[in-house]
């Protein structure tokens, strides 16, 4: 991962005012401390149960809804610092939150040598691009495939080849991660972004594959050719599937 600039910052200590409101913005700061020692033990039970995930579904589902759950109190505080009288008075934050907003970018490789004629591209998108849509609203990070093969139309892409903001195209196929979001917690957000990626990124066996099948309904009921009871039949309950809102379109061209 690679950062970017910092957007703000918060006033030096030499330079802070004196006051009791002080103490009142310190306080959260041991709670934000157990939060980030929570996190990081559910991300060491996460990557323990990592080769048990396709015997244990539902228990990995729940361990990553407890630290989402987390993840949204921890930003959820640092917006309640941040618009409180005392953090403005302040001219910024003390104790656990700087007041900075980072940019930063990961990327994720798609194993496409290792599995050539898997499609990765549809699985990450899914139908209308929905799925990658709720990686981004699940981790407030923005979500671009790029490289060799990103671009639906082989013609298209062969003509953007080597033009300016198209120069990932001479890379191989792979995930973009971007985030702009709280010294705090961006790190942590990018990590859960990684996490969901790498899940998707594991071919499965299409009789087990209940992520696809997720993908197929909801397919079908975009199209309006959805038949209920047959879906009923074929077990198609995703312990990926959640219900959060959307945001944008994916690949460029």
């Amino acid at each position: 991962m690679s950062s970017g600039r910092y957007m703000a910052y918060s006033p030096s200590p030499s330079t802070t005012p004196h006051s009791p409101r002080i103490a009142g913005l310190r306080a959260p700061s041991a709670a934000v401390a157990e939060q980030e020692k929570y996190l990081a033990e559910l991300l060491a039970e996460r990557h323990k149960l990592g080769p048990f995930i396709p015997v244990i579904p539902h228990s990995v589902r729940l361990l990553n809804q407890v630290r989402k759950e987390v993840l949204n109190l921890q930003y959820d505080q640092l917006v309640t610092m941040q618009s409180s009288p005392a953090y403005s008075w302040l001219g910024g934050s003390q104790g656990s939150s700087s007041g900075l907003i980072v940019k930063k970018t990961m990327k994720v490789d798609i194993p496409v040598d290792k599995y050539p004629t898997y499609n990765f591209v549809g699985r990450i998108l899914g139908p209308r691009g929905n799925s990658l849509k709720r990686v981004e609203a699940n981790t407030d990070c923005r979500v671009l495939i790029r490289g060799r093969g990103s671009i639906k139309d082989p013609a298209r892409e062969e003509m953007m080849r080597g033009k300016p903001g198209y120069e990932h195209l001479n890379e191989p196929l792979h995930i973009l991660v971007e985030a702009e979001l709280p010294v705090e917690i961006i790190d942590a957000r990018l990590m859960q972004a990684r996490e969901i990626l790498e899940d998707l990124l594991k071919p499965v066996d299409e009789s087990q594959d209940f992520f696809k099948k997720q993908q197929l309904r909801e397919l079908a009921m975009l199209n309006g050719t959805l038949r209920e009871e047959g879906m009923q039949r074929s077990g198609s309950a995703s312990p990926f599937h959640n219900s959060l809102g959307m945001k944008r379109a994916k690949t460029r061209g």
